[in-house]
């Protein structure tokens, strides 16, 4: 009999505590991906935010230069300000600027001009595993602008 109580106290005994234990892993699991992915999401915003000022920028300068070779020197300059002020590492931006109704003659009257930045932000703390590079997220801006309706245009059209 006495056996047998001794045994059922080792028992009782040896489970006390192993609910904390218990609850601080699983914790512990919970909150390491649930604070990574909020790490990720302020990352991307942070870039798209960037981003999105650096397109803004680009297209306003491109406007207000006097050429073509001009509005893309300085919209190239405005989205590495743009960028630098946002903080943080910018990652590499690729620039298109594009006219419509005349494609090689932006500052002609009534034209409109369209930038487009892309880029593309790696995910933090996350390594290239399994032979499939370094993941990222891919994002776009696109800033459109309107020359001027009354300035003069140089084409007898």
């Amino acid at each position: 009999m006495r056996i047998v109580r001794r045994h059922r106290r080792l028992r009782r005994r040896s489970q006390r505590g192993s609910a904390l234990v218990e609850f601080s892993w699983l914790a512990i699991m919970l909150m390491v991906p649930v604070v990574w992915l909020v790490l990720a999401v302020f990352d991307v915003q942070r870039a798209s935010f960037a981003l999105t000022s650096a397109a803004r920028s680009a297209g306003r300068a491109y406007a207000l230069a006097e050429t073509d070779a001009a509005g893309l020197a300085a919209a190239h300059a405005a989205v590495r300000v743009a960028l630098a002020d946002s903080g943080g590492q910018a990652p590499p931006v690729s620039l298109t600027v594009t006219c419509t109704p005349r494609p090689h003659s932006c500052h002609d009257a009534s034209s409109v001009v369209t930038v487009r930045l892309h880029t593309a932000v790696g995910l933090p703390w996350l390594p290239a595993s399994f032979g499939l590079g370094h993941p990222t997220f891919a994002l776009e801006a696109r800033h459109v602008v309107p020359i001027g309706r009354y300035q003069e245009s140089d084409d007898a059209s």
